[in-house]
């Protein structure tokens, strides 16, 4: 894909970044008392015990924190005083081939050793007296070829720091998340104009969004969410339908990748006419201020869970608004009546993963099981704010069943349950003084 991207500036923002990235290691080493580290490339991962096929490989995260290579059974070698050192294995085969990376800018960070046999890396990996070298990999058989000791392999003190690592976001990163953006625009606006032009089924939506993206299916950061209608309430609704169903309402969660890097972007569409459409189009509307009020109050300093709580009291101003529920905004929260309507997290960390490390370092209130984030917020993090509000059966029907069920107008809810569930989402990042949005420059 043609991307607006200057490769000069991406290049001197990596350089930043792989001399942040190495300072930052080289302290994670001597707190913990290693003498390096190994961090593995990471390998295919059978489908299945029973056949022969792989999934397309996904990178090790730690290992693309480094760079945007993905290929198998190679490895990065850190070493304080060292230049950073990657074993590449090229190993030549007639089955597949590795896609290349998108551009060149990471190859001169790294003393660059190309090996056309697998068994050879071992060689030139530090020996059994060069150190204590802890090694990052879900690959234990690698692990096995190439002598790492078990208690070396990913110890909990190092992963947790070099995990930590990830809740900050250097400027080469924060350009790759922009682009990511951008990408998976693209495919949002493409998607929501062909529903509210005519009839298609979920799949075709689904290639629709590929097809703008330039993206294969492996390729995306996650499954894409398609939900037409009632399928919305699904929060992960990814068995796509292939039925033309004249749904009137489109939840449509999906991201892109750059260099690595993940978007993570929610919206949610309605057409048709009838007193429920109606309710349902100004739910989206309230439901979109939510939204941009809970993310103008990002600042640093709050804890993020504050801001999770913070959208409830202000879902119950919704609810109460629409004629969807009735009682005070207090009521609608302590009851668990909002929660009801929106039963997971405000958002999670993001980068090289869609619900990336280091931002839960602690258990979340009870009244909040699925949240992902409960970290004091801080300069240079990026975080997702995605709330939502649901027509869900199972917990509809639990809350009908309580005391506080009486609060609920269950002719309006009834009417509003074949359009699903309405969830908007953005991606933030933390800046010393405000916020950038990274998704609303696009969409």
């Amino acid at each position: 894909m043609d991307t607006p991207v200057d490769l000069e500036q991406l290049t001197r923002e990596y350089r930043d970044h792989v001399r942040w990235l190495t300072d930052r290691y080289h302290e994670a080493l001597r707190a913990t008392g290693h003498d390096g580290v190994i961090v593995h490339s990471g390998s295919p991962r059978p489908r299945s015990i029973f056949d022969d096929q792989f999934w397309p490989m996904r990178a090790t995260p730690h290992f693309q924190h480094w760079l945007p290579l993905v290929t198998a059974h190679s490895a990065l070698v850190i070493e304080p005083g060292k230049t950073p050192k990657l074993l590449w294995n090229r190993e030549l085969g007639f089955w597949e081939d590795p896609a290349p990376p998108e551009s060149d800018h990471f190859w001169s960070a790294f003393d660059v050793v190309e090996l056309t046999e697998a068994a050879k890396l071992k060689d030139h990996l530090p020996s059994p007296g060069a150190g204590r070298f802890a090694m990052i990999t879900e690959d234990f058989d690698d692990a096995d070829a190439w002598g790492v000791p078990s208690e070396l392999r990913n110890p909990d003190d190092l992963k947790a720091r070099l995990d930590d690592l990830r809740t900050v976001k250097t400027a080469y990163e924060t350009t790759c998340l922009r682009e990511a953006n951008r990408r998976a625009c693209l495919g949002h606006a493409r998607v929501m104009e062909e529903f509210r032009k005519g009839d298609l089924s979920e799949l075709q939506l689904h290639l629709l969004y590929l097809e703008a993206t330039e993206q294969d299916d492996p390729e995306t950061p996650y499954k894409n969410i398609v939900a037409l209608g009632e399928h919305a309430a699904t929060l992960h609704h990814v068995s796509y339908s292939r039925r033309r169903e004249g749904a009137q309402s489109l939840l449509l969660d999906a991201g892109a990748r750059y260099q690595g890097y993940e978007s993570d972007i929610t919206r949610t569409g309605v057409k048709g006419t009838g007193a429920a459409t109606d309710v349902f189009s100004g739910l989206i509307d309230k439901m979109e201020s939510l939204q941009q009020e809970t993310c103008a109050r990002v600042r640093t300093g709050l804890n993020y869970q504050s801001l999770h709580d913070q959208s409830h009291e202000l879902l119950a101003q919704i609810l109460r608004d629409l004629g969807i529920a009735n009682g005070s905004d207090a009521e609608l929260v302590d009851t668990g009546i909002t929660r009801t309507f929106l039963p997971h997290g405000l958002g999670h960390s993001l980068g090289l993963q869609t619900h990336d490390v280091g931002c839960r370092n602690v258990d979340p209130d009870p009244r909040n099981p699925f949240l992902r984030n409960t970290r004091d917020i801080e300069p240079k993090q990026c975080f997702t704010i995605e709330p939502g509000c649901y027509f869900i059966k199972s917990l509809l029907d639990d809350l009908r069943t309580k005391p506080e069920g009486k609060l609920i107008d269950w002719t309006l809810v009834d009417e509003l349950t074949k359009f699903g569930g309405v969830r908007i989402e953005d991606d933030l990042v933390v800046e010393d003084g405000g916020v950038e949005n990274l998704t609303r420059e696009y969409l």
